[in-house]
């Protein structure tokens, strides 16, 4: 199947298939010479499980970890995907029930306690992390949970120095994405990108273009002002283009 094919069988954009082509997730099948990208059965089987660990909250990076690992069996972790999801319906379950409940509390109807409001909430832990542990090992989960840091105290420092270079390349939304400024500005979201993973200049340029493809990140970028997120896919494609050896 070609990459189309492929994007329009899933519902997914082809730019996120091309994603996961170079960060090494989903590499396709066989590249022909005129650059097409052909997907085989065992490449959809694939990428079912990847999206399957994606509606569980797994990053791409521990995905990938996880997949590779030499312990790692597709039909164990369909089993898993489907206990996991049961369990996330229960918690969704419950969530509801909160939800009208406070309804019925809101309109004076019923009474709750202040433990009751918050039911089905757990911030705690990724409920599936221990069962990821358990089947794939805990040296593929530790190295993923290294790489994106998993600490309150590093989680809030990369949210802090990412809206810090959000807000920086804002500020210069309204300007050419080849200025001498704005290049200087997407340069450290290149290098702040690189300290969480590896992005080469052709993952960094095709990320870019995915923030004006997919609604969800234009939506999220364009918080820090309108028009963010395609200054940032332009900007970013200069900078790929220029620093190719």
């Amino acid at each position: 199947m070609k990459v189309k094919e492929v994007a329009d069988l899933v519902g997914i954009s082809v730019r996120t298939l091309h994603h996961y082509d170079e960060i090494g997730l989903l590499v396709p099948e066989e590249t022909t010479e005129s650059g097409y990208r052909l997907y085989s059965d065992d490449n959809v089987e694939v990428l079912q499980q990847i999206l399957f660990f994606k509606e569980l909250g797994f990053p791409l990076k521990q995905i990938k970890e996880i997949i590779s690992s030499p312990t790692f069996n597709r039909e164990e972790a369909l089993e898993l995907h489907r206990k996991m999801l049961l369990e996330k319906r229960d918690r969704l379950d419950k969530m509801i029930a909160t939800i009208d409940k406070t309804i019925k509390h809101s309109k004076g109807e019923i009474q709750m306690s202040n433990k009751e409001k918050f039911e089905g909430f757990d911030f705690s832990h990724n409920p599936y992390e221990q069962e990821a542990r358990e089947r794939w090992g805990d040296k593929a989960v530790d190295e993923a949970n290294a790489k994106i840091g998993k600490t309150t105290e590093e989680q809030k420092a990369m949210s802090d120095a990412m809206n810090a270079i959000y807000r920086k390349l804002a500020s210069h939304r309204n300007e050419s994405p080849e200025s001498e400024e704005a290049q200087a500005a997407i340069k450290e979201w290149y290098d702040f990108l690189n300290k969480m993973g590896s992005y080469s200049l052709d993952a960094f340029k095709g990320l870019g273009q995915m923030y004006v493809d997919d609604e969800r990140f234009t939506k999220n970028i364009d918080q820090f002002g309108e028009g963010l997120a395609k200054f940032m896919c332009d900007a970013m494609a200069v900078y790929a283009d220029r620093n190719k050896k």
